[in-house]
C-alpha cells in the first residue's frame, strides 16, 4: 500500500452522521495528501518500527512517516488523523 502512495497524492474522506429522534444531519470531510517519493528502506523502517497493520491507508500521519513522508496536504489534518473535529464541532453548533 505504502509502495503505491509513494509520490502520489491521494484523498482521505471521512464520513460522518450526527442522528438524534429530531434530525439527521450528514456531512464529510475530503483532505488531499501529497506523499514524497519513498524508498524501500524508508517504507521498511516505517512497518518494522511502527507496525502500521491497523491503519488505514497503511500510514499514520501523526507518525515517523508523517514528517518525513508527506510533503502536504489540502484540507483538514485531524481528518487524516482520524476524524474532521473542526468540521464536526461546526455541524454540532449549528445542529
Amino acid at each position: 500500500m505504502l509502495k503505491l502512495l509513494s509520490g502520489k497524492a491521494h484523498k482521505v474522506i471521512t464520513g460522518v452522521a450526527i442522528t438524534s429522534q429530531k434530525k439527521q444531519t450528514v456531512f464529510n470531510s475530503v483532505t488531499t495528501v501529497y506523499f514524497k517519493m519513498l524508498t524501500n528502506d524508508e517504507i521498511d523502517y516505517y512497518i518494522r518500527t511502527f507496525k502500521p497493520y491497523d491503519k488505514a491507508g497503511a500510514y499514520g500521519i501523526q507518525e515517523w512517516i508523517g514528517m518525513v513522508g508527506i510533503e502536504r496536504i489540502e484540507g483538514s489534518y485531524y481528518n487524516i488523523a482520524g476524524l474532521p473535529i473542526q468540521k464536526l464541532y461546526a455541524e454540532l453548533l449549528a445542529y
